[in-house]
């Protein structure tokens, strides 16, 4: 079964409702007639007739797939089994029996199928909350609305108070609050300054904003946002898989099983010189196939695992697959990038300190130069600081990004390192001993291959970073972990304040992922990774479960990543891991719902004391019971 996120057919679902209607009715009539004795029943021709008429409509849909899946090599479907019931009730005169098998099979599938659909609606009514139109200002400053589609890259649209952003684009406003809850899942309003980035979905919080289209309609955050949704329910879990492999086997196997039920008696009886009755046998096994039925299991797994995603993604958490969300709820150790992820990346320079006869405002130049185009948020920080000074530099003449380093290059004519102090030691400079037991993040620099100094910057840890590490302890996850390419006495004291049991710092990404993939070989362990999805894409890689902090605009976090984390807020994570607990504790129920009933149907079927109508209930009435537990999942509260 292959379930996407699509608009609803409703002109389908409307005549598959009055199809179910029609056989409904006469199956009553059917049944009303036969008891009352009506003299017309007594012809066994208008009885076939009467029952087929009722038996078309839902035989033939069912019908057609099971010989589009024998087209396709899959002979043993369920949709076989229920044909075969069908056909064998009709062929031991038991019509009614035979229409309501299929009926309650149609019935089952049409709720099953609305239920689904109830699922995608609610995600889009979540995500997909982009209007169809834009405010674009005009040359001469007027505005005029067009369809999203129509507007480009570096037009400038206006956003009313209370309206909602149609567009990503960057505020050129001095600042603007926004409600980002359709996207992120919180409720409090997000402060936003000049040059910001704002994701399409977002309202204004109570001012007209202009902002600057950074991408068209088809790129921005909420379709990929949706495209992420649509294709997660392709990804399937370890139960989903395993539970199509299962199906594969066990459907042979009770067709086997109803032959067997047939022939075996028959076998003895001639041994034994018994008489044979084919009627009682042949009843059984029908009962028999109904009850075997796999729809339980086949519709209301992937139903599961796709109203936990659909659940994630109201609290602003996307998963790229059922499989993803299930590997979560086995996590037993989580390992926290940094930068961008405990703290909020947004760095700035807090002392320059020049050396070797550098003075301030050269060394501020040089480091410029060489880190004006380097991502990372020291290097903006200390870009945008050298722009406030007043101080002019133009780009490096060549540069070298070194990853978990720094940045080497020429700025006219004279070569510049600027990074941490293992870069320096690379290249042989030497460098102040007390460097190494900073407490804060500095950035170290080297002049013509000798050392010039240093700046510290400072990174604000985020506001629900203790809230994140406590949540995870009562999840009961013992092994909480921070590995950073930061100096490694600040992630020690960082770690400390958040109760970590272990931080590392001045890891290169090539150490960090060489200490992921050990703790994922050790026996029995799941371990998640939470990082930025760019500079720690090798570590996301490895991890058993990786996470992406702040998905508005990453193409990196969104490429990379399992999950992404649409806020800013690692604590984010803790209801990531509860939804996927949740759901995973919902899908064995509903296994062992399945199992255990369809066996103790399956036993009395074959010793008769089970009638065709029980066996319904084994199949129909099972697979309504666990699709409405899966659909528990929807309304988990966190």
């Amino acid at each position: 079964m292959k379930t996407t996120v699509v608009h609803t057919d409703h002109s389908h679902s409307g005549a598959g409702c009055r199809r179910l209607i029609f056989s409904a009715l006469m199956l009553v009539g059917g049944l009303s007639l036969r008891y009352a004795g009506a003299a017309l029943f007594d012809s066994p021709a208008v009885r076939l007739g009467w029952y087929l008429a009722a038996l078309l409509p839902v035989l033939l849909p069912v019908l057609r797939e099971a010989l589009r899946g024998m087209r396709g090599g899959a002979i043993f479907t369920e949709q076989t089994l229920m044909c075969l019931a069908c056909f064998g009730a009709f062929l031991l005169g038991e019509y009614p029996e035979g229409v309501a098998v299929m009926l309650f099979y149609a019935v089952g599938e049409e709720l099953q199928e609305r239920a689904a659909s109830r699922v995608r609606r609610n995600i889009r009514a979540a995500i997909d909350l982009r209007p169809r139109s834009a405010l674009v200002v005009g040359p001469e400053g007027g505005l005029a609305e067009r369809p999203v589609g129509e507007v480009s890259p570096g037009e400038t649209i206006e956003v009313s108070p209370g309206g909602r952003v149609p567009l990503d684009g960057l505020l050129l406003d001095p600042g603007a609050s926004f409600d980002t809850s359709a996207l992120t899942g919180e409720s409090v309003p997000r402060r936003f300054v000049c040059g910001e980035e704002v994701a399409a979905g977002m309202i204004s919080a109570g001012q007209t904003v202009r902002l600057e289209v950074l991408r068209p309609e088809e790129e921005s955050a909420l379709a990929r946002m949706l495209r992420l949704v649509e294709q997660a329910a392709e990804r399937k879990a370890p139960a989903e898989r395993f539970i199509r492999r299962f199906a594969r086997i066990y459907t042979p196997a009770v067709t086997a099983g109803a032959l067997l039920i047939v022939a075996v008696p028959w076998i003895l009886s001639l041994a034994a010189q018994t008489p044979y009755a084919f009627d009682v046998w042949f009843a059984r096994a029908l009962v028999f196939l109904v009850a075997a039925c796999p729809c339980a299991l086949v519709l209301s797994i992937p139903l599961g695992y796709f109203c936990g995603i659909g659940r994630a993604s109201r609290e602003g958490i996307l998963f790229k697959g059922g499989n993803y969300l299930d590997a979560l709820a086995r996590v037993d150790t989580v390992v926290f990038d940094k930068t961008g992820t405990l703290t909020e990346g947004s760095f700035e320079v807090r002392e320059v300190v020049a050396a070797g006869g550098i003075a301030v405002r050269e060394l501020l130049r040089l480091v410029a130069a060489a880190e004006r185009t380097v991502t990372h948020p020291a290097a903006r920080a200390l870009v945008r600081h050298a722009e406030r000074e007043g101080i002019a530099f133009a780009l490096a003449d060549e540069r070298v990004e070194l990853p978990g380093c720094g940045v080497r290059a020429t700025v006219g004519g004279t070569p510049v390192l600027a990074g941490n102090t293992r870069l320096l030691r690379r290249f042989g400079v030497a460098y102040p001993a007390e460097l190494d037991s900073l407490a804060e993040t500095a950035v170290v620099c080297a002049v013509a291959g000798r050392y010039a100094g240093h700046i510290l910057v400072a990174d604000r840890l985020r506001d629900d970073a203790d809230d994140a590490v406590a949540g995870l302890r009562r999840l009961g996850i013992g092994d909480v972990r921070i590995f950073s390419g930061d100096r490694p006495a600040l992630v020690e004291k960082l770690g400390r304040q958040l109760g970590a049991d272990v931080a590392e710092g001045g890891l290169s990404p090539a150490e960090k992922t060489a200490r992921i993939e050990a703790l994922v070989a050790r026996k029995g362990r799941g371990v998640a990774f939470v990082g930025d999805g760019f500079n720690d894409a090798p570590a996301l890689a490895v991890s058993d479960v990786s996470i992406a902090m702040g998905g508005f605009g990453s193409e990196a976090a969104i490429e990379t990543a399992d999950a992404v984390i649409q806020s800013d807020r690692p604590s984010r994570l803790v209801a990531a891991i509860r939804i996927g607990r949740f759901t995973r504790r919902i899908v064995r129920q509903n296994i062992l719902l399945a199992l255990g009933v369809k066996a103790a149907v399956l036993l009395l079927g074959a010793s008769g004391f089970a009638t065709m109508w029980e066996a319904v209930f084994a199949d129909v009435g099972v697979t309504l019971l666990a699709v409405a537990n899966a659909l528990r999942i929807s309304k988990y509260r966190i």
